[in-house]
């Protein structure tokens, strides 16, 4: 992915020097959709995939970032910076309206948010209560060691997928199917949070192919790390892997073919129209 020469975000909120904060909670509320925030997979226990970041996270710190940390902080700069101008120009040429940014929040080890405490376990996510979107650097080490999906791109895809649900947010989406997730039973309010995580998907897949266009920023492989990123975290595969059978009614993201195939929908079209999961007769 060609990122380097990209310009670089403002709406960034870097916490990471100042270490922990607050209390590490359950990330509660069906306002907290999570495209990779592996805890809120609903019968999946992921801890082993996560002991050795857990071992690593110090309870505070003051330290200088390092090196990688740096980079991993100018890359998603970057990728946030790239979601602006794009879903700038998308609002304005295929809604009529004005992009009002997310803001960005890096973190390390644990945090808050107004929808609860964050830690390197539960992965990124995006807060509707604040507008923004939190994210651990660590979990790209998780994703690429643990996850089995490396790569740039790859990462670029969960900045990009966070940054979605911010999106779906601006449109009013969801607001109101979380609205709904709370009036209706606990396996329909599934069957919701996979329609809303296989939009963000093929959003993704937009901005993607929209990005490429402008800013000529991918190169042979990226498309194929989005995807595989895509298939290694589908509810399917991640119970699978976690030992334990496939059940359906507990998916809250989407089988792995689901999640590539509206990704590759947006990435297609470049037309946000082609992501209207909640008027698809079939996922």
């Amino acid at each position: 992915m060609r990122w380097r020469g990209q310009r670089r975000s403002r709406n960034i909120e870097d916490r990471r020097r100042s270490g922990s904060r607050g209390r590490v909670g359950q990330i509660g509320g069906v306002g907290l959709i999570a495209v990779l925030a592996l805890g809120y997979f609903l019968g999946i226990d992921i801890t082993p995939l996560l002991q050795d970041a857990a071992l690593n996270q110090q309870p505070a710190r003051t330290a200088e970032l390092s090196e990688a940390e740096r980079e991993e902080g100018e890359f998603v700069s970057a990728n946030l910076a790239l979601t602006e101008d794009i879903w700038a120009d998308i609002f304005r040429d295929q809604l009529g309206a004005e992009y009002r940014p997310a803001t960005l929040v890096l973190y390390s080890g644990q945090t808050d948010s107004p929808c609860g405490g964050a830690s390197g376990a539960t992965g990124p996510f995006y807060c509707p209560a604040d507008r923004k979107a939190y994210l651990d650097t660590a979990f790209f080490k998780t994703l690429r060691d643990r996850l089995g999906a490396g790569g740039d791109f790859a990462a670029a895809y969960v900045i990009a997928h966070e940054i979605a649900h911010h999106v779906q947010n601006e449109i009013g989406i969801l607001g109101e199917a979380n609205r709904l997730r709370q009036r209706v039973s606990e396996e329909d309010s599934n069957r919701i949070s996979v329609r809303l995580e296989l939009q963000a998907d093929c959003l993704s897949g937009v901005w993607a192919r929209a990005a490429d266009e402008r800013f000529d920023i991918l190169q042979r492989g990226d498309l194929g790390e989005a995807l595989n990123a895509a298939r290694q975290i589908g509810d399917d595969t991640l119970q699978r892997n976690a030992g334990k059978a496939v059940m359906p009614h507990t998916f809250t993201h989407g089988t792995s073919a689901q999640r590539q195939d509206w990704f590759q929908r947006g990435f297609d079209s470049r037309d946000i129209n082609s992501c209207d999961t909640f008027g698809a007769d079939a996922l």
